[in-house]
């Protein structure tokens, strides 16, 4: 079957909505889920992990205050191409703050200590990741994004972006989006919807396939 045949870049296409029906659709059909795309890692992954790095990246250790911006809860499974839950995955994410900023010193401006930038998370047994932070904002050029690096043992290092849905025009115009094709970038863009009132927090879900 042709990798992306018109029922696969449907199915692919309902994975924008983070939903995991999509890949049920796909291993039902006994075709193997796609493998995440690489993405540009960028040059500002941190030169020391801060100490507090854990997965909630808007309440930083030592500050009363949280930091601004929208909060988003983005979620989401570290699966192999058959579907089966990597226990043990290691999910980092970096990200500029609400004012565009990275906590990297080869960056302009100050970077907001409200914000970690920076945090971890450990998949459980059935794959699953979770983090709180903000919904990423455009910056010098680029449409927002969060930067996603996965390890786990067997399989190959993934460094990723993951690119906002409700960006469509901006991510138009980003030089790194229109690098990939088609198929790539509907596994890589997801729906940032809020879970209530319009002005609830915001989530996302990002199901990651390690090859």
């Amino acid at each position: 079957m042709n990798r992306y045949s018109p029922r696969r870049r449907q199915i692919l296409a309902g994975m924008i909505t983070g939903g995991l029906l999509p890949w049920q659709d796909l291993l039902a059909a006994g075709e193997l889920l796609p493998v995440t795309p690489s993405d540009a890692e960028g040059p500002f992954f941190p030169v020391t992990i801060p100490e507090d790095h854990d997965a909630d990246l808007v309440q930083v250790a030592g500050q009363e205050e949280r930091s601004p911006g929208r909060i988003a809860h983005v979620q989401g499974n570290v699966t192999d191409p058959t579907g089966t839950p990597i226990d043990g995955a290691r999910v980092e994410i970096w990200q500029c703050d609400a004012s565009g900023t990275y906590h990297h010193p080869g960056d302009r401006g100050t970077p907001d200590r409200r914000f970690q930038g920076y945090g971890q998370s450990l998949t459980g047994s059935d794959g699953g990741y979770r983090f709180r932070t903000i919904r990423p904002v455009p910056y010098g050029g680029r449409t927002p994004h969060i930067h996603f690096r996965v390890t786990a043992p067997g399989f190959d290092r993934l460094t990723t972006q993951l690119y906002v849905a409700e960006e469509a025009e901006r991510n138009s115009r980003d030089g790194l989006y229109k690098r990939h094709s088609q198929a790539h970038r509907m596994l890589l863009t997801r729906s940032f919807q809020p879970s209530g009132s319009p002005q609830d927090p915001v989530s996302a879900t990002f199901n990651i396939v390690l090859g």
